[in-house]
Parts: structure tokens; C-alpha cells; sequence
């Protein structure tokens, strides 16, 4: 580790090997379904550009889950890539805020129990609210709002949103303490949806498979078809 190696980059070196027996696989194609160049990773890449990518536009994970990131050097937005199909960007991210995928990482799943504290406050003050294997679309339901300046993440991984339905920018947090926003490169402390990050080893049907989405009306503004038999 470099001296000034970065706050991300360390996370990475500490949490990205997974657990015992576990095996990590992921292809990156330059354009969107999976056409162009393509590249295979089994570990970190703290920058595509130097595997002959150009950029991402389509991502395959045939085994995970993986953390995606914004910028070069595992820093700036946050992906996460469970396994399945992504053919293009909006399938993996719905924040409109980056629309670049420079560098990523395995994330480390070590069981089937998940465990968050929220906390109202920096340094785990304030208000506290416990999540227990369970998904939350929506704190303000709990009555928690949408201010979460810290928080510890005492089992399993999870992936928080800047909006309620999982929507928007995303924040990955491993097992560990987290005493202040900025410790999960976030802008301000807001958090208003949280789920768990499974994989196929702890849970044979995975979490939230990642099938093609339709786009949004601002990014495909003609009608989708009807499924048959509507």
C-alpha cells in the first residue's frame, strides 16, 4: 500500500477478496449490448483504460457482486453490480449524475445475516435506527426522514440511496464503522433507501437481479410496447 494511497483504494485493498471459496468474474464491453472490445477481470482494476477500454457501455457479471466506480483509482460514484446482464449504463445506475465507469472492485459478501445502525448525527449521536434483515424502501415510513450522518454496518453489505425506491446516487457499505458522510464519499448526509447486497453462495435466487430496465421518458422518449396480453 502507497503511502498516499486513497481512503477508497485502502477499502479496496482491505474488502475486495470475498470469502472463502469465493470465485469473482466480470466482462466490460465498450459499447452498449455487449458489442466492441471487451475485457474479462477476476479482481480489482483500479482503471479500465489501461485493459484497452475506451469506456464501459455494457457490463456482464457471471459471478459477483462487484462495486463500480465513477472515477479512476476506485473513487466518485458508486455502482452496484449484482449478477446478471447490464447492456447499457441506465441498466446500472438511475442518478443521471456520472455517465462514466472507470475502475472497480469485488465486494466481499461473508453471510445470509445483515445488520445497519443509523445514526442523525456525525460520530453516532442523535437518533439511532436499527435495520435487521431487511430491505428499506423508505426511512421516512419509519419515521427516520432522510438525515443519516453515520452509521455502522455490523453485518453483511448494503447499498444506500439518495432517494426513497432506491433511486438515485448509491453508497456501499461493507462491515465496518462509518462516523461521518464523507467516510462513504457521500455530498451531504442524506440517505432515504437502503437494501441488502446478496449473491448466489447465501441465496439461491440472488437480490434484485439485474434484468434490462425500460428507460426513462427523458432518455427514450417514444413509448415502450405492451407485453403481450395486456
Amino acid at each position: 500500500m502507497s503511502e498516499r494511497q486513497s481512503a477508497p483504494e485502502q477499502l479496496a485493498a482491505g474488502k475486495s477478496q470475498g470469502g472463502a471459496g469465493a470465485t469473482y468474474k466480470v466482462l466490460l464491453f465498450e459499447f452498449e449490448n455487449f458489442q466492441g472490445c471487451k475485457a474479462e477481470f477476476s479482481s480489482d482494476c483500479k482503471d479500465v483504460t489501461e485493459k484497452g477500454l475506451e469506456k464501459v457501455g455494457s457490463i456482464i457479471i457471471e459471478s459477483g457482486p462487484w462495486v463500480g466506480y465513477g472515477q479512476r483509482g476506485f473513487a466518485g460514484e458508486q455502482f452496484i453490480l449484482e449478477k446478471g446482464e447490464f447492456p447499457r449504463w441506465d441498466t446500472w445506475s438511475n442518478s443521471r449524475s456520472s455517465g462514466s465507469l472507470l475502475s472497480l472492485r469485488p465486494l466481499k459478501v461473508d453471510g445470509s445475516d445483515h445488520k445497519l445502525h443509523l445514526y442523525e448525527n456525525p460520530g453516532f449521536a442523535g437518533r439511532k435506527m436499527e435495520v435487521a434483515d431487511d430491505d428499506v424502501p423508505s426511512l421516512w415510513v419509519h419515521g427516520f426522514r432522510d438525515r443519516v450522518a453515520s452509521l455502522k454496518a455490523l453485518n453483511g453489505t448494503w447499498v444506500g440511496y439518495l432517494y426513497p425506491g432506491y433511486r438515485g446516487r448509491q453508497f456501499v457499505f461493507e462491515q465496518g464503522d462509518f462516523k461521518h458522510w464523507n467516510d462513504w464519499e457521500a455530498p451531504h448526509p442524506q440517505i432515504q433507501s437502503l437494501r441488502r447486497v446478496r449473491d448466489m453462495q447465501w441465496h439461491k435466487k440472488g437480490c434484485f437481479p439485474a434484468e434490462p430496465r425500460p428507460r426513462d421518458a427523458a432518455l427514450c422518449p417514444l413509448p415502450l410496447p405492451r407485453p403481450q396480453g395486456e
